[in-house]
């Protein structure tokens, strides 16, 4: 569920009073963990976690105007995700994270490539969230991003 709002205040404003709390939770682990050089800000209809121009002039490759993506949160009609790019790009970061859930939650994971669903409200781990977030620099993401990126040209 992309909302059309402009700013992170207003998107939390609008939120759903059963996400409002995991939801607030979540993002002041992601703030509290964001490494230098990354901002948050409203991307693609959700927060978002960026490398902005005044760190990373080239921006995202897929639309250059737009600054680099890092992580994104968003209250989805069934789920709260959590999309982390890093975990795409970088296996190992990708390998620690699954273990690390395993211990620290009691249900499954349910996980695309960069996308965490997060269902079950009472057994979000929060303070696992603010360790990703904090797990790669701005710029290790940034040479992660233009290696890969260069791989498929």
């Amino acid at each position: 569920m992309q909302s059309d709002v402009t700013s992170p205040k207003q998107y939390l404003e609008e939120l759903p009073e059963d996400r409002k709390e995991p939801i607030l939770k979540l993002r002041q682990q992601i703030l509290d963990n964001l490494p230098k050089g990354v901002e948050e800000t409203m991307g693609y209809g959700m927060l978002g976690y960026v490398i902005p121009h005044s760190v990373y002039p080239d921006g995202y490759h897929c639309t250059p105007e737009k600054p680099l993506p890092f992580m994104n949160l968003a209250s989805q009609k069934n789920f709260i995700g959590v999309y982390s790019m890093v975990l795409y790009a970088k296996k190992d970061l990708y390998d620690w994270f699954v273990s690390e859930y395993a211990k620290r939650c009691k249900y499954k994971l349910d996980m695309g490539k960069s996308c965490i669903r997060l269902k079950k409200m009472n057994d979000i781990p929060y303070d696992l969230i603010g360790e990703l977030a904090g797990k790669v620099s701005a710029q290790e993401w940034i040479q992660l991003y233009e290696d890969s990126f260069k791989k498929k040209k």
